[in-house]
């Protein structure tokens, strides 16, 4: 009966320390999208616009799947093609 006490402790612990970092992920995300598409609006340069929307698609395609930080990695992406 122990270990099994001791497992769920474990268990536990780990599903609250990781539940808020994928809220964060989640919040990164959507934040990122909205950033670029709203940088999209300002009709970058080409170069910049490819890679823009590059990110985008990768971006929302991960947001759909729930995979938040490759999410955040694609707006990461993005931030770099705008020099951030």
């Amino acid at each position: 009966m122990r270990p099994l006490l001791m497992s769920c402790l474990v268990l536990t612990t780990f599903a609250s320390s990781v539940m808020p970092a994928v809220a964060d992920d989640q919040a990164d995300c959507t934040a990122g999208i909205a950033m670029i598409k709203a940088e999209l609006d300002k009709k970058p340069p080409q170069t910049t616009l490819t890679a823009l929307q590059r990110a985008l698609r990768s971006a929302e395609r991960e947001l759909k799947e729930a995979e938040f930080d490759e999410c955040v990695d694609a707006v990461d992406d993005a931030k770099k093609a705008l020099g951030r």
